[in-house]
């Protein structure tokens, strides 16, 4: 169901992406043994990025072209969404090295990085701009983000050039996806989804593309039928657990991937409920949180209980291994609510305030 410009399946799923990615992280804690649908894991992030190219259509594609569309509003608004938090996660995982390497524990140099210090902070890290993955490492993908808000009139240009013929635009995205990931690696020597500092800001492009593509078939060819919609949903689903257990190619997974981004998305449209309840939907919100601080979690953890219990090494008992997965998701609540949403609330009052100046300061 949609509340607004809240596609509630959509928000859900974001939540699932990022439990692929922790899962992707953790899974080396607990045994060497990877599944191959975890191995995929870091294809969260595609999924991540595609949502974002689909939604950010979503909630601004009428403005465009209406011409209300204002360049700054949506980058400060973007910029509210994922920065503060970024900048919290950033000085945090930064004191406690700092502390730890005061007590004589070893950490690893890279995360007190400060060559890369200018390039986190401005958001470039995946640009090249920083020469180590440093700090906290999950936020190259904000640093690629940032890239596509920076460029989406472009993105959307192009949407609207073809948005009365969106199967053209779905199938253009798709032949992207595959032609750049194939191109990429033949020319850098390894996957476009392994990209992050090097060449990160680039993987987002093709999928923040499909994004817009699939939200413009999504808008022009509205479905009525809840059931199709399901069926669609279910066997998209399906198709993408079948093919990343199965080792397939990433961008035949990412194809799935937007397909159940369609259909998930298309429920909503036929007035479907499915997917929509609160738990999901408060997960999908905080999906943020729990994206970035998957890795301070981890590194916190995993260094205390085996000072603790004097682990020989990073594996952990299943039982100590099902607190550090488990305990992400309250710790991501804390920061959600004492940091993303009042930090996001606060920018945006900060906005406002300062458009309701300028029409006074014109009159005066």
């Amino acid at each position: 169901m949609t509340d607004g410009q809240n596609i509630r399946p959509l928000t859900s799923l974001r939540f699932f992406a990022a439990l692929w990615v922790v899962l992707f992280h953790y899974w080396n804690n607990l045994t060497g043994v990877m599944p191959a649908f975890v191995q995929k894991g870091y294809l969260g992030v595609e999924l991540f990025f595609v949502l974002s190219g689909f939604i950010l259509c979503h909630v601004y594609r009428t403005s465009l072209e209406d011409g209300r569309f204002r360049y700054g509003s949506f980058l400060w608004a973007r910029l509210a969404r994922v920065y503060p938090l970024h900048l919290a996660t950033l000085g945090g995982l930064g004191l406690v090295a700092w502390v730890a390497t005061s007590r004589g524990l070893r950490v690893d140099p890279n995360i007190l990085s400060w060559a890369s210090l200018p390039a986190n902070l401005t958001l470039t890290q995946a640009w090249g701009f920083a020469p180590v993955a440093g700090w906290n490492h999950p936020s190259w993908s904000i640093s690629a983000e940032w890239f596509a808000y920076l460029s989406f009139p472009l993105f959307a240009a192009g949407v609207l050039k073809l948005k009365h013929r969106p199967l053209v635009a779905v199938t253009l995205a798709v032949g992207f996806i595959f032609a750049l990931y194939a191109g990429f690696h033949a020319l850098a020597g390894f996957p476009l989804t392994e990209a992050t500092i090097r060449w990160g800001m680039l993987r987002i492009v093709p999928c923040f593309a499909y994004g817009c593509a699939l939200h413009s078939l999504w808008r022009e060819r509205p479905g009525d039928s809840p059931r199709m919609a399901l069926v669609g949903a279910l066997f998209s689903g399906a198709a993408v657990l079948t093919l990343a257990s199965s080792g397939a190619p990433d961008a035949l997974i990412v194809t799935g991937l937007g397909g159940l981004i369609f259909f998930l998305a298309r429920l909503a449209q036929t007035g479907s409920e499915l997917f929509s309840a609160r738990p999901f939907v408060y997960l999908g919100e905080i999906s943020y949180s729990v994206y970035m601080v998957c890795i301070p979690w981890k590194i916190v953890f995993v260094n205390g209980v085996n000072r603790i219990f004097q682990l020989n090494d990073s594996h952990l008992p299943i039982g100590l291994w099902l607190v550090l997965l488990i305990g992400v998701v309250p710790l991501a609540a804390l920061s959600y609510h004492l940091i993303e949403k009042p930090s996001r609330a606060w920018m945006k009052l900060a906005a406002d305030s300062a458009a309701t100046r300028r029409p006074a300061a014109a009159e005066a």
